[in-house]
């Protein structure tokens, strides 16, 4: 069975808060309901399974975690070997079709994120849509930051993602 349909779109654009900042596009189809997807989404301890070795990702607020507007959720990571914490607020809480998490700490200068759920063909298959705006850390050089570290990373992370919830959630065959 062939993979699902992905993609993975990094811009450029303009936020009147934060001037330059990258907006990433992300979209995942999964042969699975969102009833049966959303709730994958909705156990933060389940974005360790679905991030990078590499960034040696850990959920820090202990379990069990009920999802809410309002909701701070602590992290550590590694970003380039370097150990980072990482605080993010859930600002919008709509299930099953969204939800929006904006860093407090951490990082980067910038990261709003929001997850859309959407059925398609009936209900029988999943659209996962990512939008992300960020701004890394460096002030004047954030565009360089960008271009050499961080634009790759993120696309890398996405792409990981994207992999294992095909393992997690496989076609149906």
């Amino acid at each position: 069975m062939p993979p699902s349909p992905t993609s993975i779109h990094i811009t450029p654009t303009t936020d009147p808060v934060h001037g330059r900042v990258w907006r990433l596009r992300a979209e995942q189809v999964l042969d699975h309901p969102v009833e049966r997807i959303f709730p994958f989404f909705a156990d933060a301890h389940n974005l360790e399974a679905i991030t990078p070795a590499f960034l040696r990702f850990e959920v820090l607020t202990p379990r069990p975690i009920e999802m809410h507007s309002g909701l701070i959720l602590e992290y550590r990571l590694r970003v380039h070997r370097v150990p980072i914490r990482w605080r993010t607020e859930i600002r919008d809480w709509d299930p099953p079709r969204r939800f929006v998490d904006t860093q407090l700490g951490g990082p980067y200068a910038l990261w709003h994120h929001t997850h859309t759920f959407e059925p398609l063909d009936g209900g029988r298959r999943t659209l996962c849509r990512d939008e992300v705006l960020y701004r890394p850390r460096g002030w004047l050089l954030a565009g360089l930051v960008n271009r050499l570290f961080v634009q790759k990373d993120v696309e890398r992370i996405f792409r990981y993602r994207f992999e294992k919830l095909e393992e997690i959630f496989p076609p149906a065959g």
